[in-house]
């Protein structure tokens, strides 16, 4: 899978399938470095339990009716829950009147949706200032940003959304570890490619390849800001 993305101060990397089975640790994988895991994996980011903005939990509440009315079953912000949010993405995808405002509200609430799941469990902060297309997600304890609600109109769409940020932006000397994890992952057609689970377990890949790196380089505590990010 190539990338496909111009040099510039912030790499774009573009998404990818469905993660596969966990790898075992490597030889030479020392306890410390597993002990560290553990406490990644236990320790609760600050940034995970803050309030987001009005403006992200009013667009998520509505998702939650939305979901709620039509498949008599309510999201808690729980990854499993995705499966859902695929199953009414495409519902509206396949609509007779997906006109552009039911693109606007459908991307909008799941987009919204899709970001504060990954953002209470891996600890990140909204940039919402201007219209939906320039919000950011900032990751806080490795340095990757992306604009869930352009995730989703790729996801309605089922082809790229110019100028949504719905990629991943990295710091520059990241890239090409990345896209090697990306490329290692089996294809898939587009409606699994942009569906919001794919995205969720992409990111979660690029999450632990960069926290993995953090740790080799002794920086697992390092933590980024708003202000860290360009």
């Amino acid at each position: 899978m190539s990338v496909g993305t111009e040099p510039r101060e912030t790499d774009d990397v573009s998404g990818a399938a469905r993660a596969g089975s966990e790898e075992a640790p490597e030889a030479g994988f020392q306890a410390e470095d597993i002990q560290e895991e553990e406490d990644d994996a236990v320790r609760v980011d600050p940034d995970a339990t803050a309030p987001p903005p009005l403006e992200v939990a009013e667009l998520a509440a509505a998702c939650i009716r939305f979901v709620t009315a039509r498949y008599g079953v309510a999201l808690d912000f729980q990854p499993d829950t995705l499966a859902l949010l695929d199953q009414w993405v495409r519902d509206a995808r396949h609509e007779s009147d997906l006109g552009p405002e039911v693109v606007d509200l459908v991307q909008s609430a799941a987009g919204a949706y899709l970001g504060e799941v990954i953002r209470r469990e891996r600890g990140g902060m909204w940039s919402t200032e201007g219209e939906p297309s320039t919000w950011r997600l900032f990751l806080s304890t490795v340095y990757c940003a992306f604009n869930p609600v352009g995730m989703l109109r790729e996801a309605l769409l089922l082809e790229p959304a110019e100028g949504w940020h719905a990629h991943f932006e990295l710091e520059p000397g990241e890239k090409d570890a990345i896209e090697a994890r990306l490329d290692a992952l089996p294809p898939a057609d587009d409606e699994e490619f942009y569906a919001p689970s794919t995205r969720y377990d992409v990111i979660s890949i690029v999450f632990e390849a960069l926290r993995e790196g953090m740790r080799a380089r002794g920086l697992a505590d390092v933590r980024f800001a708003r202000e860290d990010y360009a």
